[in-house]
């Protein structure tokens, strides 16, 4: 074909990349692959056989790991950890470094390599994956340079067990192993049983690079390797995946006093408003659900157009699909590969099959070749209660429906159960910057799609995890500061035989919705001083008060949308009101504890009050430093409803400590008061009253904390679950936490110094916000 003949008809390709060195890499290493186990090696045991998705031609023959791996891995790390923590942020910095630089000189072989074993088209491991990696390094080794200026006090976690999926295998490998190595920790980590290879380039990297032995280990298998991991003597878990794996995993962990973060499924939507710039939307959304063939987490899967441009944007959608071309990844000029394993593209047949009929099916009229290939579907017209609307299909389908206002766009897009990504596309600012932040989604782009940075935080909400990859935010989940506390002892409550009746009798009463409520149940006990005088009685809340206090917090969604000046004014009021009743309250303490340190008690949750009225509006987002044409938005979120189970052993200072931060950042609470001690919580609620605090924004019950742990983990309208409890409930909390993934934040029986620096803080301020990344990409 001549060059006139090629600008006549517009062909192109194809544009074959050789594989002729990856395979050369493959054959080096025997064809066949151990573990990378203490920096070397081990010989191939028991194997299976990686194939090329797009030929099925067998690429390698890969280890599946036996327990004595898995634990041979572990103890590797577990003796690296030390020498490795110890060389301190700027050592560490220079392995970071030359692992960066080793992966842009090998770029070539990576990405062939990934395309080889995932199916996705080579332009987009060349230009996207490997250079992200490459980015990742470079950017956490400048976190290690400035560690010890930047994080002072901040420790490594210790050994890091780590699962990452197989649709992005070597850039999810860096967004693990890059943060854990800068923050000092040592790493197990397990590829995808689909797609190994890259990381066992990987490891090769690790030995040219000169890294010391056992900081970085990677066994191969299935997801029962993975499983051995998730058991094993780790001190932390990070795991990439689907989210009814990432839900066990939850409950593998709860109660083991390890860290957890988790990345899971989304079903994001694609919101196109009516001024929107049709065809760059059209783009975008090539980009946002066909980009490695839908197998994303974040594909812009669902579809919502305004309903007065639905028709005119199917018609060029269904134009752009028809010019998409399938076929094999190691071609340039393809723009769809192949599905990364047959049961995969199995799957995507099944659900598409059997829900497809609701809508209008259209598949692209373009050539599929044979194989594991799906062709890229449109399927409109489908209502929200759809299948195919709600379960993440996690193939090249994009489901659509309409919606007539931006307000009914938003409540569309937040009626599903995952929060991980959405793209809002208009060409008006204002309806954007409007829509963006109601949406209940860890990462929002407008006017774009699918762009990441490891500047910028990534993770969902919801089912869609917790946690945040990328940035200072994915960092700290990979340091702690301190020691963990003393073991700490159960507060038991005084016992008596003290009849009634009481100089001055009170009924019982829980605080709900701005008012004090009879606990369903009808049952009160009584609450006795240290000498078995009786002080008074105390409400035990069950099942329905807990409901009905939710129902509050969500009533008062209000809260969130107060501005932090309003919000500090309350606080201010609440503690000058708590001052003015000072002695009342201490004298309260003092009977109830049997101790003297009532006044000073008092006066730290005034104080603590005032601090977190202070700290309303001084916790901001940040602009993150994303090399893009644009800006990268991290901004602060509420979480929503938080239930707390407050400390037993400062009966006033807890409930405040735990209250204070999270109506500072505008969440609502359900707080559950110091099981031995609960009166001065009780009396709170009348300070709360006269305070101008909106109904429902602090909800106040006691009770057995066992009981109520357990039943506010489980509530599907609570948003995260703190626990201080004296009593053994952080296992209960995280394990009925795993319904719906919510976030928790427990203290694994450990004490805190509720009158120090212990009790306040940061660390309290991050538990009460999400970060929501929102990207803004900008040019004439």
């Amino acid at each position: 074909m001549t060059v006139r003949e090629i600008f006549e008809s517009m062909e192109y390709g194809p544009a074959p990349e050789a594989a002729s060195d990856a395979l050369a890499w493959i054959a080096e290493k025997g064809c066949r692959f151990g573990h990378f186990i203490d920096g070397a090696f081990t010989a191939p045991g028991e194997t299976f056989q990686t194939r090329n998705p797009a030929t099925g031609d067998a690429l390698a023959e890969v280890t599946q790991a036996s327990q004595a791996d898995v634990d041979a891995a572990v103890a590797a790390a577990r003796k690296a950890l030390p020498g490795w923590e110890g060389l301190g942020g700027p050592g560490r910095a220079r392995f970071l470094y030359a692992l960066a630089r080793l992966v842009q000189k090998h770029a070539r072989l990576l990405a062939v390599l990934e395309t080889m074993d995932n199916g996705k088209p080579i332009r987009e491991s060349r230009d996207i994956d490997v250079p992200l990696v490459a980015r990742h390094f470079y950017h956490h080794a400048g976190h290690a340079q400035l560690m010890e200026g930047e994080m002072p006090g901040a420790r490594a976690l210790g050994v890091c067990g780590q699962i990452v999926p197989w649709n992005f295998p070597l850039l999810m490998l860096a967004w693990k192993i890059a943060p854990a190595l800068a923050m000092g920790n040592t790493v197990v980590l397990k590829p995808a049983e689909w797609t190994p290879l890259t990381a066992l380039c990987f490891a090769d990297l690790c030995l040219q690079a000169g890294l010391p032995k056992g900081v970085v280990n990677i066994v191969t298998g299935d997801g029962a390797v993975g499983e051995r991991i998730v058991v094993a003597e780790v001190d932390k878990i990070a795991f990439t995946g689907s989210t009814a794996v990432g839900r066990r995993i939850r409950e593998a962990t709860a109660g083991r006093g390890i860290s957890l973060t988790l990345e899971l499924g989304g079903k994001s939507p694609y919101i196109v408003f009516e001024d929107a710039d049709l065809d760059s939307a059209v783009e975008g959304l090539v980009d946002a659900i066909w980009f490695n063939g839908g197998q994303v987490c974040c594909a812009g899967s669902r579809l919502l157009v305004q309903e007065g441009i639905a028709p005119e944007f199917h018609a060029r959608l269904r134009d752009r699909m028809d010019k998409l071309r399938v076929g094999d990844p190691l071609d340039k000029a393809i723009d769809v590969g192949a599905i990364v394993d047959p049961k995969q593209r199995d799957r995507i047949a099944e659900l598409v099959d059997a829900h497809g009929s609701e809508g209008e099916v259209h598949r692209a009229a373009c050539d599929i070749p044979r194989g594991c290939y799906y062709p890229p579907t449109l399927i409109a017209g489908l209502s929200p209660a759809s299948p195919l609307m709600q379960e993440e299909i996690f193939g090249p389908v994009l489901v659509s429906s309409t919606f007539r206002t931006p307000a009914e766009a938003v409540e569309i897009a937040n009626n599903t159960r995952y929060g991980l990504a959405a793209s809002v596309w208009s060409e008006n600012i204002n309806t954007a910057l409007d829509v963006a932040p109601k949406l209940a989604a860890g990462v929002v782009w407008v006017n774009g799609t699918n762009m990441f940075d490891a500047a910028a935080p990534f993770g969902g909400v919801r089912e869609s995890g917790f946690g945040r990859e990328g940035g200072p935010e994915g960092l700290w989940a990979y340091a702690r500061i301190g020691a963990p506390g003393k073991a700490l002892k159960p507060v038991a409550a005084f016992k008596g035989d003290t009849a009634e009746p009481q100089p001055v009798d009170r009924t019982a009463k829980l605080y709900v919705g701005g008012k004090q409520a009879r606990p369903d149940g009808g049952y009160a006990r009584n609450v006795f001083d240290a000498k078995g005088g009786l002080i008074g009685q105390a409400p035990i809340a069950n099942r329905k008060d807990v409901r009905n206090a939710v129902e509050a917090a969500r009533g008062a969604s209000a809260w969130a949308g107060a501005t932090a000046h309003n919000r500090a004014q309350v606080l201010y009021y609440v503690a000058e009101n708590l001052a003015a009743r000072a002695d009342e309250f201490a004298a309260r303490i003092d009977r109830m504890t049997g101790g003297k340190a009532g006044a000073a008690e008092v006066e730290a949750s005034v104080a603590r009050l005032f601090t977190y009225g202070a700290w309303c509006d001084k916790v901001d987002g940040r602009a993150a430093q994303a090399p893009v044409r644009g800006i990268a938005l991290a901004l602060r979120e509420p979480c929503g409803v938080i239930g707390a189970l407050c400390p037993d052993e400062a009966p006033l200072l807890g409930l405040v400590s735990v209250v204070g931060p999270a109506i500072a950042m505008g969440n609502r609470v359900v707080a559950v008061a110091s099981q031995p001690f609960p009166l001065a919580a009780l009396d709170f609620y009348q300070v709360l009253d006269t305070s101008d605090v909106p109904g429902g924004v602090v909800n106040i019950l006691a009770g057995d904390h066992a009981e109520l742990a357990k039943t506010l983990a489980a509530h599907a309208d609570v948003d995260a679950v703190w626990s201080f409890s004296s009593s053994d409930v952080s296992g209960a909390v995280e394990r009925a936490a795993a319904g719906n993934l919510k976030r928790t934040w427990v203290n694994d029986g450990r004490a805190r110094d509720w009158t120090g620096t212990a009790g306040e803080g940061r660390a309290f301020l991050d538990a009460a916000t999400e970060v929501k990344t929102v990207w803004v990409p900008y040019g004439a």
